[in-house]
């Protein structure tokens, strides 16, 4: 009885197996037809693409053929996953323009792995809700709001160059972990108003359960099995993700609990708009993300604990992720070229006062440092801090004249775009004169989009470009940067940002 039961099994599985690979490769047929230009990548039954991985398993391994198809095969590309289920992988800016435009998007699988931390937050929402919540927080990221920030950036980039007196004259060292714990202190302080002492406290269970949290994400975005949640929860990275969620749920809980206590009193709310200084955990009163989602109604109903925590969470997820990428990887190219650094410090110099590692940052000098903003740019290139995005079609998705089918997924291979030879020459070498206006002008709008474009673009961008400003100034400021070792030369990997599999190293010296 059991034999004939697990035989029938099997060929329930591998009927299944069958047609939806022939499933599959019928759609991909389609999808040659109606895009002609688009490349084909070498395929096999049911693996798909997943074959071609094999000569290196290992992140950095992945990472390198997953972005290098497109300089084989093509700028535009189809592939194929398990069960050679097809994906378009598309770098060319006149393509990727069509896609980010297209009326109605859906967010790819990728996405579906970040859900159990951020739930609905504006990364992962769509329709409706993404456009509700995307009103109600843009007011955070007003000029004013920020300005008023700064006093947070440079308080917590004056931690963080401390923290790195220890490291001078000792050779190289991975910047990357202090960078992480400066800007998790930082978007903690200013997007919910408390101080987690990150930099103090690197152990603690919330930076712990972030780094897992991020871990597990990368895990499962290669994974071949990664459409198949039933696999997943096999694992004992479930138990793992279930642990992380818990402590990251219940701190961001705790924390709105204690906010919304705090605004229902007359007195509280007073303090909030006269910003008082508080006594408590809780630095000097701003009109954090937190306070405005407190605030705030829809259809004439404040939001949720479970609303207002879904979005605390993917700004605290974003907002230190991302902004850590960039300033370690431009401390790590401004450490290896003298000439470029030399040029930073002279700007700053010159805009600041010789005295400006101790010059209380403004938003108005900050936005004086323009060889400073086109370094960042050029890092942003390089190393751009979330290296693809997802799309998945609906019905309106044009691309080159067709109606691409709904339900497949777009990847838009930011990295592959900004290290494509034919649109930046020498991608490797690194030059902030790329990003002149002379030289900017004459790009397609599209072929450099580091903070993603058209109506889904980062909200946060330009919270993240003067976080990364001011602790750059300060870094300057305190140390000369110096290129570390060829055995510590960066290499990358990928989860939902673009990360260094063993560190970004420097050395530095104080001036």
């Amino acid at each position: 009885m059991l034999a004939i039961l697990v035989s029938a099994l099997i060929a329930v599985l591998v009927t299944w197996v069958v047609t939806t690979t022939a499933r599959h490769l019928l759609l991909v047929r389609k999808l040659q037809r109606l895009l002609p230009k688009f490349g084909t990548v070498p395929s096999v039954p049911v693996l798909g693409n997943t074959f071609l991985y094999r000569k290196d398993p290992t992140p950095p391994g992945i990472f390198a053929t997953f972005f290098g198809f497109h300089r084989r095969y093509g700028d535009d590309l189809i592939t194929q996953s398990l069960f050679n289920q097809p994906v378009l992988q598309v770098t060319s800016a006149p393509v990727v323009e069509q896609v980010l435009n297209a009326k109605t998007v859906k967010k790819s699988i990728i996405y579906e792995f970040m859900k159990p931390w951020l739930n609905e937050g504006l990364i992962t929402a769509l329709g409706k809700k993404w456009a509700q919540r995307r009103r109600i927080i843009t007011p955070a990221f007003h000029f004013k709001i920020l300005e008023e920030f700064l006093d947070i950036f440079n308080r917590r980039s004056e931690d963080f160059v401390g923290k790195l007196r220890t490291r001078v004259g000792k050779g190289d060292f991975n910047i990357y972990e202090d960078v992480t714990l400066c800007t998790l202190d930082i978007i903690s302080e200013s997007a919910m108003g408390v101080k987690i002492n990150a930099q103090d406290n690197p152990d603690s269970p919330y930076v712990k359960a972030v780094k897992e949290m991020s871990n597990i994400i990368f895990r499962r975005l290669f994974s071949m099995m990664r459409e198949y949640k039933i696999f997943f929860h096999l694992q004992k990275a479930a138990q793992r993700q279930k642990a992380a969620l818990a402590v990251l749920h219940s701190f961001t809980d705790s924390v709105i609990v204690t906010r919304k206590t705090q605004l229902e009193s007359e007195q509280a709310r007073e303090a909030t708009q006269q910003k008082l200084e508080e006594t408590d955990i809780y630095g000097k009163r701003k009109m954090t993300l937190l306070e405005l989602l407190l605030n705030v109604s829809v259809d004439g109903h404040p939001l949720s604990n479970a609303d207002i925590r879904e979005e605390v969470d993917t700004f605290m997820f974003a907002g230190h992720d991302t902004t850590t990428s960039c300033i370690s990887f431009a401390a790590y190219h401004i450490a290896r070229n003298p000439a470029v650094q030399q040029k930073l410090y002279d700007e700053m110099v010159q805009v600041l006062g010789p005295d400006f590692k101790n010059t209380q940052l403004t938003y108005s000098n900050l936005q004086e440092l323009k060889y400073l903003e086109m370094t960042i740019k050029e890092v942003l290139r390089i190393h751009p801090s979330v290296p693809v995005i997802g799309r998945k079609s609906a019905h309106d998705m044009i691309i080159d004249g067709s109606k691409v089918p709904p339900g497949i997924d777009v990847a838009i291979l930011i990295y592959g775009m900004h290290n494509n030879p034919a649109v930046f020459p020498e991608p490797t070498r690194f030059d902030p004169e790329r990003f002149n206006e002379e030289n900017s002008s004459k790009r397609h709008p599209y072929a450099y989009v580091p903070f993603s474009a058209g109506a889904r673009n980062c909200i946060g961008q330009k919270y993240a470009l003067l976080e990364i400003k001011a602790t750059l100034v300060k870094l300057l400021g305190h140390y000369r940067l110096g290129a570390c070792d060829p055995a510590n030369t960066v290499r990358i990997k990928t989860d939902m940002t673009l990360r260094p599999v063993n560190g970004t190293f420097v050395k530095i010296v104080e001036r």
